[in-house]
């Protein structure tokens, strides 16, 4: 199961913050997208994932807006 989280428009550390509340309902293998138009949000994602044991599947961006993967693990 994948849920979209949206967090377009909003800056460090409120992506992260919303991300981590997101990650906590859902079960083990489910993925969690996060949209995101913080540019600084690239290597958050990427240090949150190694912090948490999550899986950074994907990242990706697309005019402006920076999509990621994250796997619960």
């Amino acid at each position: 199961m994948t849920t979209t989280l949206d967090t377009k428009g909003m800056n460090c550390p409120l992506p992260i913050l919303k991300t981590k509340k997101s990650i906590k309902d859902l079960k083990v293998g489910d993925t969690l997208e996060v949209l995101s138009t913080d540019p600084g949000s690239v290597k958050d994602f990427e240090a949150f994932c190694r912090s948490t044991g999550n899986e950074l599947v994907e990242s990706s961006e697309d005019g402006g807006v920076f999509r990621y993967l994250i796997k619960k693990n």
